[in-house]
């Protein structure tokens, strides 16, 4: 069974409240529609209902089931425009700042709506960037306890293929920071695991990746690899790492048997935690074009609640497996 069809069963087993605050996008009507079909969550879709009914009416998709929830005609609002504004006064925030932000921009609603505890999670940037989407999660939502920083993965699903989880892999920072730290590259190697294990069902393994394995190279990209994997394997005892290795040694066992034979993750890995947000975003466009891969994502790791970013290139299926991914991230809270 392919990673979506098992994260879509998850998902049905106990459906949760996703907002969809990008009514303004085809993509988006079409999505909410199948993930209705399909069962997956309780779909809310936040704009306003001129714009809602134009677009419904224009694509011809049934979202009948789907709740409506309009800022400028919400209950609500007064309550959270108070909420944001006790959230932000600090930061110099006026009630009445907040109130023209929540009628102007939807993703800030959203968010608004799941720190109200009215909604589990949010799928946005179909047609907004990562700063759009984040910023807002970070400003209000905060992040997750315990967690030392926000970071994002792809769940890569690559057909026919043996390495990985039965060709399944989390790479990580795909997204969203652009040249971590070695302490950086701990964190988002143990809460890449824990994804993985959340999500994927199987116990993750993780490498840390270079164009050096175990000293083959010496080089300060290098240096920093090998910092980050005695890191993680000092704060986070309990996940499973080593490196550096490159990405042959990391995933192929008859490369890591001459590579780097007395590792228990070289050729075995099924996270892979990339050296800067060039290669593992540049590697998972590879990874789905020339292999045909399913890519879903960016997943944000990190924030209190659910929410998850798109890629602007996205397709209305995508945004069906982010919201499925969505619904099992909250089941988790």
């Amino acid at each position: 069974m392919a990673f979506v069809d098992k994260i879509k069963e998850k998902a049905k087993q106990c459906k949760k409240t996703i907002l969809l605050p990008e009514t303004m996008d085809d993509r988006t009507y079409y999505a909410a529609a199948q993930a209705i079909k399909e069962d997956l969550a309780d779909i809310v879709l936040i704009g306003s209902q001129a714009e809602i009914d134009e677009h419904v009416k224009s694509t011809g998709v049934d979202v009948s089931a789907a709740k409506i929830i309009d800022p400028a005609n919400c209950d609500k609002f007064e309550d959270y425009a108070n909420l944001l504004y006790e959230t932000r006064k600090a930061k110099g925030m006026t009630l009445e700042q907040a109130k023209d932000i929540l009628l102007k921009d939807t993703i800030t609603f959203g968010i608004v709506m799941l720190k109200a505890d009215d909604a589990d999670g949010l799928v946005a940037g179909a047609c907004h960037s990562t700063a759009d989407t984040l910023r807002p999660s970070l400003q209000i939502l905060k992040t997750k306890a315990g967690c030392k920083l926000v970071s994002a993965f792809f769940v890569m699903d690559v057909p026919n293929c043996e390495f990985g989880a039965n060709g399944t892999f989390i790479f990580a920072d795909s997204g969203l920071n652009q040249d971590p730290n070695p302490e950086e590259l701990a964190a988002i190697a143990a809460s890449s695991a824990e994804s993985f294990e959340a999500l994927v069902g199987e116990k993750a393994v993780c490498a840390m990746l270079s164009h050096s394995t175990v000293g083959s190279a010496k080089h300060a990209l290098v240096d920093k690899m090998v910092e980050a994997t005695k890191i993680a394997k000092e704060q986070y005892p309990e996940i499973t790492v080593d490196g550096e290795f490159q990405l042959d040694a990391a995933i192929v066992p008859s490369v890591a048997a001459s590579k780097a034979p007395n590792s228990d993750v070289a050729g075995k890995a099924n996270v892979l935690i990339f050296p800067n947000l060039d290669a593992g975003n540049i590697s998972y466009k590879i990874v789905q074009r020339l292999a045909k891969a399913d890519a879903y994502g960016p997943i944000l790791q990190g924030i209190a609640k659910p929410v998850n970013d798109l890629s602007r290139g996205c397709s209305a299926e995508d945004i069906v497996g982010v919201i499925a991914i969505t619904v099992a991230q909250a089941q988790l809270n």
